[in-house]
């Protein structure tokens, strides 16, 4: 299996649950977080302690640069209602992604000696799924 830079990572959103997803630009990094809930189930006679599974926690977090030609992130978290987002590792692998619906919160940063950045959250609204 062929091993990939994080360069060509892309992040698809749309600015409403009935929109279409298009590509944010000036990002630099995202991440996907999925724990799942585990509850300890250990009995008298367990040697060790045992746990039982439970449904996974979807979220995650995007950075990169402002972009005066794209208000997306911004956009997506004025949302009423969650936005669809399609989380791509590399454009090398276009049929590998995660997607789903998330609630989405933004941040833009400004600093006299640093360039202006955007950081956004986000948390699933509906079932994430993984492809293939």
């Amino acid at each position: 299996m062929p091993k990939y830079h994080g360069q060509k990572g892309r992040v698809y959103m749309s600015v409403s649950g009935a929109g279409v997803a298009v590509q944010q630009v000036a990002l630099t990094s995202w991440s996907l977080d999925m724990p799942t809930d585990r509850v300890e189930v250990t009995s008298f006679e367990d040697g060790n302690k045992v746990y039982v599974q439970g449904k996974k926690d979807i979220s995650g977090s995007l950075s990169g640069f402002f972009d005066d030609t794209s208000d997306l992130l911004f956009q997506s978290a004025d949302s009423a209602t969650p936005v669809r987002m399609y989380l791509y590792p590399s454009a090398d692998a276009p049929t590998v992604y995660h997607y789903g619906t998330a609630w989405v919160d933004a941040s833009i940063e400004v600093g006299v000696d640093a360039a202006v950045s955007i950081t956004g959250s986000f948390q699933a609204a509906t079932t994430w799924a993984r492809k293939p």
